[in-house]
C-alpha cells in the first residue's frame, strides 16, 4: 500500500529534462525496479494530490484516488508510451480520470441514497425483497454476459469496468479502434436484448 507523503524539492533534473527521466523510470517500474517507483513516487505524488484536490474537493477522498493513481501507475508502467506524450502528462491523466471518477461515483451513491430515502417515505422498506433482487440482477447481467463473444465481454469490461476510452480499449486488445467500436456496439445491443432494456 502506498502512503502519501510530503514531497521534498526535487533534485535538479538531468538534461534530458522530467519527462525523459519520468519516461526513463517508468520504464524501470514496468520491469519490476522499486527503487524507481520511489523517485517517480517523490516527483509525482504532490502533482497527482493536487489534481486530485482540485476535482474531488475533499482531502480526505482526494488522498484516496492519489493512492490509487500511484498504485495504477506501478502496475501500468508497461502501458506508458512515449511517443504519445510525456510521462508526467500520462500519469496526471490518468490522476484526472480517477478523480472524475470518484466524483461521479460519490454523486450516484448521493443521488441512490436519496432514492431510497424518498422510497422509504413512500412505502415501507422491504430488506428481503431487496437483496432477492438484486440478486437476480446481478444472476441476469452475469449470464447476459457470459451470452456474448468473448471479445464484446473484454471489450466491455475494459470500457465500463475499467473506465478505459475507446482508443485505450483499441490499443489493449491491439485491435483497430472502429472494431472496438463495433465490437461494443454490438456487445451492447446483446446485452439490452437479453436484459430486456427497451421492450
Amino acid at each position: 500500500m502506498v502512503t502519501l507523503r510530503s514531497v521534498p524539492a526535487g533534485e535538479p533534473e538531468p538534461a534530458g529534462g522530467p519527462g525523459d527521466r519520468l519516461g526513463r523510470l517508468l520504464d524501470h517500474c514496468a520491469r519490476g525496479d522499486h527503487a524507481a517507483f520511489e523517485q517517480v513516487y517523490d516527483s509525482m505524488a504532490g502533482p497527482v494530490l493536487g489534481i486530485a484536490t482540485t476535482v474531488v474537493r475533499n482531502r480526505a477522498l482526494a488522498e484516496e484516488v492519489a493512492q490509487e493513481v500511484l498504485v495504477e501507475v506501478w502496475r501500468t508502467a508497461s502501458r506508458y508510451e512515449p511517443e504519445r506524450g510525456s510521462a508526467r502528462g500520462w500519469i496526471l491523466t490518468i490522476a484526472h480520470r480517477r478523480a472524475v471518477d470518484r466524483v461521479r461515483r460519490e454523486q450516484a451513491g448521493s443521488d441512490r441514497e436519496e432514492r431510497a430515502a424518498r422510497r422509504d417515505d413512500e412505502r415501507p422498506y422491504d430488506h428481503v425483497a431487496d437483496e432477492v433482487e438484486a440478486n437476480v440482477e446481478r444472476e441476469q447481467v452475469r449470464r447476459c454476459l457470459d451470452s456474448l463473444t468473448g471479445l464484446q465481454r473484454e471489450s466491455i469490461a475494459l470500457a465500463y469496468y475499467d473506465g478505459y476510452t475507446y482508443r485505450e480499449v483499441a490499443q489493449l486488445l491491439h485491435a483497430p479502434l472502429g472494431t472496438v467500436k463495433t465490437r461494443l456496439r454490438d456487445g451492447l445491443a446483446r446485452l439490452r436484448d437479453c436484459m430486456g432494456v427497451g421492450r
